[in-house]
């Protein structure tokens, strides 16, 4: 069974900082490209960074370039997001996701606050 268990999300003040975890289980995790997505309350959903299989290449939203920092450890088959200097426009419910040939898979997310 396919499974992607994000955690790490809970509440915090402008300037802070959080790190996000994705747990994958049920594939092989090394040759998936592997990516965090967000849906701020009301929003559609916005893509936010990418972890590219093999030579370790990564992307990100211009609205979180320099601040968030996408990585993945394919011994433990876990993705990660390091948020820094978050912004109260960050509050979203963050989704981690993996697409491999013909398959993606999602998870049920972790909702990240960010407010005074």
């Amino acid at each position: 069974e396919v499974q992607l268990v994000e955690s790490g999300g809970g509440m915090v003040q402008p300037g802070g900082s959080l790190r996000l975890s994705c747990a994958a289980s049920g594939f092989t995790f090394s040759l998936y490209q592997m990516r965090w997505v967000r849906q701020a309350p009301g929003k559609g959903l916005e893509w936010v960074s990418s972890s590219f299989s093999g030579g370790g290449r990564t992307t990100y939203a211009d609205s979180v370039k320099g601040r968030f920092t996408i990585s993945r450890d394919n011994a433990k088959n876990t993705l990660y997001l390091q948020m820094n200097s978050l912004k109260p426009e960050d509050t979203a419910l963050y989704y981690c996701a993996g697409a491999g040939g013909e398959y993606d898979y999602w998870g049920q997310g972790t909702q990240v606050t960010v407010s005074s």
